[in-house]
């Protein structure tokens, strides 16, 4: 077994290839994590709301249901309408107005629905599970290479002391065959490291690229969402007009 095998002399570096899916992964956890932020701001536009949904979520207990603006502009002018009388003009219109945007308030909250089962959540699964898994691996390789690199030095000493006589009379040709066991081990337990980081990180790539699904899932949930929010206001204008 030769020094030049057992100690190279500085930090131990991982292949190219991995560090190149290192920033790749990296790269995706941070969009997905714009992504879902932007989307729940188009989603649920209140930022006191989203900190409550944040909340909820995590200890596991139901968003309470909640009226939104569209919804509390409808109610408003049905409320109006009666109370100026339904038999006035400015009355009864109030009113069909009113219950136009109580259509479109709950077609808003089905949008809503769709889009965070569609998409929000798939990508929210995707940075619980392989971005975690992906994150918790690449600390152990870290933890991983740091011992390698302590078993090295250790070799790197032994071997320079070797002439010299230890405290407690020990052989250092013992040190030495300690030191290299000791190498050996942890590089064989880095290299095992660096095959489970590279195979989670091709997995965590992979669920990235299905993502291309979950957006079309959006786009088609928004696509129905307007034209129905289309189709009732032309249906409302012709009324008015009639």
């Amino acid at each position: 077994m030769t020094e030049e095998v057992l100690y190279a002399g500085e930090k131990t570096t991982v292949d190219p290839h991995l560090e190149k899916l290192c920033r790749q992964a990296d790269t995706a956890k941070n969009w997905t994590q714009r992504i879902i932020k932007d989307t729940d701001a188009v989603l649920v536009p209140n930022p006191g709301y989203r900190v409550e949904d944040y909340v909820l979520d995590k200890i596991d207990k139901k968003r309470p249901p909640r009226q939104s603006n569209v919804e509390s502009l409808g109610q408003g002018m049905i409320e109006a309408g009666t109370d100026f009388g339904p038999s006035s003009a400015y009355g009864s219109m109030l009113i069909k107005v009113g219950q136009t945007e109580l259509k479109l308030g709950q077609t808003e909250r089905e949008f809503v629905n769709s889009a965070c089962v569609a998409f929000v959540n798939p990508l929210n699964k995707f940075m619980d599970t392989e971005v975690r898994n992906v994150t918790r691996e690449r600390k152990i390789l870290e933890n991983k290479r740091l011992d390698l690199d302590a078993a090295k030095n250790k070799l790197r000493k032994a071997r320079n002391m070797h002439n010299t006589p230890t405290k407690d009379g020990t052989d250092p040709r013992v040190l030495i065959q300690q030191a290299e066991s000791e190498v050996i081990t942890s590089q064989a337990e880095f290299n095992g490291q660096v095959n489970l980081v590279r195979t989670e990180l091709e997995v965590m790539l992979n669920a990235r690229d299905r993502h291309v699904e979950n957006l079309k899932a959006l786009v088609a949930a928004q696509t129905s969402f307007y034209e129905r929010c289309s189709q009732q206001m032309l249906e409302l204008n012709r009324d008015l007009l009639s």
